[in-house]
């Protein structure tokens, strides 16, 4: 496994790992690439639709230029003293930033007096630049802005709320943790639960496209490929680095039908990220631990289910010919993939009406239900797309 870029190196040039490249986590770094994979398509399908007329873009006042201000100096001011403070406390203590960077990105830790410095320069070169300014007249051009041109506001609050919505579902499903340390729990890089992020994400950026005069039902068919091919890419992540979303122990023999590696039946997640399992021989690393006895690698069987979903999706979107039923018919794939994965992964057990389910599948369930409602629904109202 490569719980950081480091050990990516060492596995792809034998570079010794545990070097300053060990600061990009592997987690983070797959996170990233979803959101970037999950733009790409979201771009191109809103682009597709706009030249087809099935969205189209409003004239907008754009500013072309905009003056200084002291409120906006101190605002920056602020977000640099956060930023050099937190940089210079990094350059400080080095070792114990490349093991755990989200450790001192998000908490109270930092260098304070330095970066008020660095700050308080940075306030007096613009402030007397604001003395020297002759023109405070903000100006405007009119131009006309198409769906696909939003699609960087688009990503941000999704990835935004995304991040959020994570975080808070993951501290419902471990709430005495959260109990015991609210601030360290809630800002720690770790425990993030997919279906949270989907759900405040989605209802963000509908919210967003509304307000912008976008018809969000077709804008959730221009991304549903999109967030297909995002969770693909982020289980990609999980899987690489061992971030703990494996399967339940998986001691049975491989059976003679099944083709593919060992490690795809049955995995030991060696260097996994979260240090789990027993010492590795012969390992001075900074992860040397495996799990033992191996597990379903699920993160693997989803990158590959989420895969197919994906190329289906993609495929249907030019065949499907009413509005909506695409974006039900994800949540209908995503919800029985997730609901089946889950009987082999470990995750805590809710008991609700007489069965013993996951949070993950309750709401997988509703996905299902969701979106058979949804595809029957829209397909008899027959709204062109």
């Amino acid at each position: 496994m490569y719980p950081d870029f480091s050990y990516i190196l060492h596995g792809l040039l034998g570079i010794p790992p545990d070097n300053v490249f060990a600061v990009i986590k592997t987690f983070g770094l797959f996170l990233g690439l979803a959101f970037i994979a999950s733009a790409r398509l979201t771009y191109s399908e809103l682009k597709r639709k706009t030249a087809k007329g099935i969205l189209q873009g409003r004239e907008e006042k754009v500013v072309v230029y905009q003056p200084l201000t002291l409120k906006d100096i101190l605002l920056q001011t602020g977000i640099q003293f956060i930023i050099f403070a937190k940089l210079i406390y990094a350059l400080q203590h080095g070792n114990a930033f490349i093991a755990d960077p989200a450790s001192i990105i998000f908490s109270t830790k930092g260098a304070y007096l330095p970066g008020l410095g660095v700050a308080f320069l940075y306030f007096l070169y613009y402030y007397f630049k604001l003395q020297k300014q002759s023109d405070h007249t903000v100006r405007y051009q009119t131009a006309m802005v198409n769906p696909q041109d939003r699609i960087f506001e688009i990503t941000s609050v999704a990835a935004i709320y995304g991040l959020i919505g994570s975080k808070l579902f993951s501290i419902l499903e471990n709430l005495d943790s959260f109990f015991k340390d609210p601030l360290g729990e809630f800002f720690s890089g770790s425990g993030l639960t997919i279906y949270g992020g989907l759900i405040l994400a989605f209802i963000m950026v509908y919210r967003y496209v509304d307000q912008k005069g976008i018809r969000p039902l077709h804008v959730m068919d221009a991304v549903a490929p999109a967030l297909m091919v995002g969770y693909c890419v982020g289980r990609m992540g999980c899987h690489l680095s061992g971030d703990g979303d494996w399967g339940i122990v998986n001691e049975l023999a491989k059976p003679e039908w099944f083709v593919f590696p060992d490690s795809w039946w049955s995995n030991h997640y060696p260097h996994n990220v979260l240090k789990e399992g027993i010492q590795l021989e012969n390992c001075s690393w900074n992860y040397c631990k495996q799990l033992f006895p191996g597990v379903f690698p699920t993160p693997l069987y989803e990158v590959i289910m989420a895969g197919i979903i994906t190329l289906i999706l993609w495929l249907l979107r030019v065949h499907i010919h009413r509005a909506g039923v695409l974006f039900f018919l994800y949540c209908t794939l995503n919800g029985i993939e997730r609901f089946f994965i889950e009987f082999i992964r470990v995750n805590p057990r809710y008991h609700f009406l007489n069965v013993t389910l996951s949070q993950a599948q309750f709401i997988a369930l509703g996905l299902v239900l969701t979106g058979l409602v949804g595809m029957i629904y829209f397909w008899k109202k027959n709204i062109p797309n």
